[in-house]
């Protein structure tokens, strides 16, 4: 347990970041989950928590065997929230020493039925989270596709936000009212709350839709979004059906280079520093090789726009 704490604390000790987003499909948890693997593959010792009912996160870094067993033991992140067992108890070794995972469970979807009339209620995951914070660099919550009472605890506990956004018109509709909930929960709950970042996911280099957005969010929050993008790839959408991240089921493809890219822009700014450029990331076979980040796709749509 000493070495653990050791190496939290030089990696910065608990960091808390929310994968949020109200609307369902935008890749929410399949950036959860490949954050999670990425940073642990870059030696932080990290903690991905399963907060959505529907377990998609869970069953996408774990294989149907033993994640059936998980949910059946009575020992999964909804028990924790209840007060019946200690978050301890629910933590479950993921990959190998480097990556936890506190399961969801099929009683999650009551639990905000539970939490309504708790005293406290906004405070409870911050508050089963204390005891082990100090274990981990990074903590990783994927949340509802809404904004009820477990993103709302999500949302207390957290340090920051990061926000998937799928390229499309909708999205920035959506944006607006995530962002207010986070203002008010920032000026009633919880002061230090920051943005982290949008992340745009889905992208689709033929649609020219997909790069007007991508301009409209990088003209409103030019300090906030990512300048990785993640693109409509296939290997995203096969790889949870193996319990693993894309950056474990195709190292080589288009989506797993696009996140590896994402969790170093990530480290970079936590750890204060300038981000390091696009490594390698290319786009799917057969459509050349190109680098998914923002500033190259405009300098391409500039490019074009000019002949």
């Amino acid at each position: 347990m000493f070495h653990v704490k050791h190496f939290a604390r030089e990696a910065g000790v608990g960091r808390l970041i929310v994968i949020a987003n109200q609307k369902g499909g935008v890749g929410k948890t399949t950036t959860a989950v490949n954050l999670a693997v990425g940073l642990a593959a870059n030696d932080r010792k990290v903690l991905l928590i399963d907060l959505d009912p529907q377990g998609n996160a869970s069953s996408g870094i774990i294989a149907d065997t033993r994640l059936t067993e998980l949910k059946s033991s009575g020992k999964t992140i909804y028990e924790a929230l209840v007060g019946r067992i200690g978050l301890g108890e629910v933590i479950r070794t993921a990959r190998a020493d480097r990556l936890d995972l506190a399961p969801s469970g099929p009683d999650l979807v009551g639990a905000e039925i539970e939490l309504a009339t708790r005293e406290g209620r906004e405070r409870v995951l911050k508050q089963i989270l204390a005891p082990v914070r100090d274990t981990y660099a990074y903590i990783v919550i994927d949340t509802p596709p809404s904004l009820g009472l477990l993103t709302l605890n999500a949302l207390v506990a957290a340090d920051s936000v990061i926000v998937p956004m799928q390229c499309e018109y909708y999205a920035l509709e959506g944006l607006t009212a995530l962002l207010e909930t986070i203002k008010r929960v920032r000026t009633a709950l919880n002061p230090a709350l920051q943005i982290e970042g949008l992340v745009l996911t889905m992208f689709d280099g033929r649609n020219r839709l997909s790069h007007e957005i991508a301009r409209e969010v990088q003209k409103h929050f030019p300090e906030k979004v990512f300048q990785s993008v993640i693109p409509r790839n296939v290997r995203l959408s096969e790889s949870p059906s193996h319990g693993l991240a894309v950056l474990e089921y195709d190292p080589r493809s288009a989506g797993a280079e696009a996140y590896r890219n994402l969790v170093a822009e990530l480290i970079a700014r936590v750890d204060g520093k300038a981000a390091a450029g696009p490594q390698g990331a290319h786009a799917d076979e057969g459509a050349g090789r190109r680098t998914w980040s923002l500033r190259a796709l405009f300098a391409r749509d500039d490019e074009r726009g000019k002949r």
